[in-house]
């Protein structure tokens, strides 16, 4: 892939941020300064949030090149909502910025702290070799970075944070929302298409020739557990998710994308997702990775106009993680 240094992640977010500062009171979102002096929105932690601001976050976690909406979808009759997300920029949106890659732990001695950073703020740190894959960095003098958790980070991680990104503590955002929230709930289904990027990494297709992106995938319901939870957002991309890649280059590489993309190529297909996390002692990285994916792929390849589809909405395994 050729360099992307155009498109700023961080700078495009901006806007998004400050709708989500003004707007406080009426998404029922929380905003802080933290004691690195960064500002702290809780979208979900300690405050009930909202799905307008689970939308907002996923578009942030877009870095600003992606659109999100929300609406009626007929395609599941007891589950009308849907969340859908469309992006022309689907390499950078998805993978430079919405990808959750960034480890962040606390270190010995420290107060205890984990999450996976995901946003724009992975595009200045370029701590992952994901970035030399895509060929993408960012420059900017402010950073956001959004956080799949209960609470904010502790100053001492928030420090080292800002300095990965090389910006003052003052010009770093940080938003967090756990998954039991109705922001967090948004935000994770609002992953759908750049799993399926993610995927297409993973069987070494050339992202480069993926030009546009758009999917969409049930709002999965809330729940107070973790584990339903993660189990219900994961099922709504595994068993719901329907995905639409427009890809340029030739006809047969489009054609074998679209084959092996749907998440029932995977050998844990066909259990809700907790059933498959208890299977395997609550050990995420023994789950197939292929499993990761939407259920429903089609690719269209710009070359010759031919569209590929495979896989297909599991309606059933939805109902069982839904109303479980």
């Amino acid at each position: 892939m050729s360099a992307t240094r155009i498109l700023s992640v961080n700078q495009g977010v901006l806007r998004l941020v400050e709708e989500l500062r003004e707007r406080a009171q009426e998404l029922k979102v929380a905003v802080s300064t933290g004691a690195a002096g960064e500002t702290v929105i809780d979208a979900g932690g300690s405050v009930p949030g909202s799905l307008e601001a689970g939308r907002l976050v996923t578009e942030i976690c877009l870095g600003g090149l992606g659109t999100v909406s929300i609406g009626a979808s007929e395609r599941l009759t007891r589950w009308p909502f849907a969340l859908t997300v469309r992006t022309s920029n689907p390499v950078v949106a998805c993978m430079g910025s919405q990808y959750a890659g960034w480890q962040l732990t606390a270190e010995p001695g420290e107060e205890s702290y984990f999450s996976m950073g995901s946003g724009p703020a992975r595009a200045l740190a370029g701590k992952e070799a994901l970035f030399k894959d895509i060929a993408y960095a960012d420059q900017n003098d402010s950073a956001t970075l959004v956080l799949e958790a209960a609470s904010a980070p502790p100053e001492a991680l928030v420090r080292r944070i800002a300095h990965a990104c090389d910006v003052a503590p003052e010009k770093l955002t940080i938003v967090y929302t756990p998954t039991q929230s109705l922001a967090g709930s948004v935000q994770i289904v609002g992953r759908v298409v750049e799993v399926a990027l993610h995927k297409a990494h993973e069987l070494h297709f050339d992202l480069g020739a993926i030009v546009e992106g758009i999917g969409t995938a049930p709002l999965a319901p809330p729940h107070p557990d973790f584990l339903t939870a993660m189990g219900r957002t994961n099922d709504a991309v595994i068993y719901g998710g329907r995905v639409m890649l427009h890809v340029t280059g030739p006809a047969d590489a489009a054609k074998a994308l679209a084959e092996r993309l749907p998440s029932s190529t995977s050998q844990d297909y066909g259990k809700p997702f907790k059933e498959v996390f208890s299977r395997y002692d609550g050990d995420f990285y023994k789950i197939d990775g292929m499993l990761f994916s939407p259920a429903e792929v089609h690719v269209l390849a710009l070359e010759t106009g031919e569209t590929f589809s495979a896989g297909g909405v599991d309606a059933e395994l939805i109902d069982a993680s839904f109303g479980g």
